[in-house]
């Protein structure tokens, strides 16, 4: 083997180890998260890119937000992966105010052409708050 051989060789392995440690620093790091907040509900905003929506699993557990996003590296015809530095397995967690109450069989959740995933968590109901109940009679003494 020639040293100019040999060097590239080399360089090709320093290469591969710094994307392979990038990787794996991203799937370390958490997803970056914004938390907003309506009269309605709460949004939840991560940073998910290359993802698609079969990527993307969301749970909503003690009163956080969890996003796990499996990614798959596509290969290109004609091409030899010399960086491999995108992380593939992506997580974020997002902790939601204390004292909020949601509504979570009714969230949703959107991924967006950039790649960004919004998660709508609608308000609830408190435990314990009173509600008012009505019956059909009382509806038709209000018309009168």
């Amino acid at each position: 083997m020639r040293a100019r051989e040999f060097a590239e060789s080399v360089g090709d392995a320093v290469f591969e180890r710094l994307g392979r440690a990038a990787s794996q620093m991203q799937e370390e790091s958490p997803l970056p998260v914004d938390v907003l907040e309506s009269d309605d509900e709460y949004l939840v905003v991560f940073d998910a890119p290359g993802a698609t929506a079969s990527d993307v699993q969301v749970n909503y557990v003690g009163g956080a937000v969890e996003v796990r996003v499996d990614r798959f590296r596509e290969f290109r015809d004609g091409f030899e992966m010399v960086f491999p530095g995108r992380g593939l397995k992506l997580d974020g967690r997002a902790e939601l105010p204390e004292d909020a109450v949601v509504d979570a069989d009714e969230a949703r959740a959107e991924l967006r052409d950039n790649g960004a995933l919004y998660v709508f968590l609608p308000k609830g109901e408190p435990e314990g708050t009173e509600v008012d109940v009505t019956t059909p009679d009382d509806a038709d003494e209000d018309e009168e």
